[in-house]
């Protein structure tokens, strides 16, 4: 009988965002105290800096651009 590997909850958080239709080329958006609730500030950063994509912060949210090209901020 094959063992029950079980995905952590966190590990299960992160795969649900960036398998967000947003998060193919798009804006994925979430607030900083959910993200340090659900798995914490530095397993987001990772995830964001893992997938070559950009990690903003605007008030209490998080903004990831879901794309490696370089980003321009205009003002």
């Amino acid at each position: 009988m094959e063992p029950i590997i079980r995905q952590s909850s966190a590990d299960y958080w992160v795969d649900q965002v960036f398998a967000a239709r947003q998060a193919r080329g798009g804006v994925v958006r979430r607030a900083v105290p959910w993200v340090e609730r659900e798995i914490g500030r530095d397993r987001f950063v990772q995830e964001v800096r893992a997938r070559g994509f950009h990690l903003l912060r605007a008030g209490d949210q998080f903004i990831v651009i879901c794309d490696p090209r370089p980003v321009q901020i205009l003002f």
